[in-house]
């Protein structure tokens, strides 16, 4: 959900030639497979298609990437036992003004589709943080 939302932003910010956006887990849960219904559901819910997505795994094809966004400290702290710099990977909450303490997303995957729906608030309170950042770090 989150690769195809800040995607949006980044092309509606004219900056789809310059930024590219991806997903990967950090496990090899759903490797190959499509995006969860539930997930596609929200995003049709704001005109976006997720029907395309393929989940991939985190891996050495992640070795050029700038940033990258984990959705729970958990994931966080994942990528940085592998190796990825600290300094390269935040939070997707951290980008969001109104987030409190805690600043993970939590995995809808085991709930109901309403979980599914405050993930989807939760990235796009994000996603002006984020694009702001991005557009910063651009100059």
């Amino acid at each position: 959900m989150a690769e195809v939302m800040a995607r949006e932003a980044i092309q509606e910010a004219g900056l789809g030639e310059l930024v590219k956006v991806a997903s990967c887990g950090v496990d090899s849960w759903h490797v190959g497979e499509g995006a969860d219904e539930r997930t596609v559901a929200e995003l049709h819910e704001i005109g976006l298609d997720g029907t395309e997505h393929i989940a991939q795994q985190f891996g050495p094809q992640a070795g050029d990437t700038d940033l990258f966004i984990a959705m729970d400290t958990g994931h966080r702290s994942q990528l940085i036992a592998r190796g990825v710099d600290e300094n390269r990977v935040a939070l997707m909450r951290s980008f969001d003004p109104t987030a409190e303490e805690e600043p993970s997303v939590a995995d809808p995957y085991y709930g109901g589709s309403d979980g599914f729906t405050r993930v989807r608030k939760e990235i796009e309170a994000s996603l002006p943080g984020l694009l702001e950042y991005v557009q910063d770090q651009l100059r």
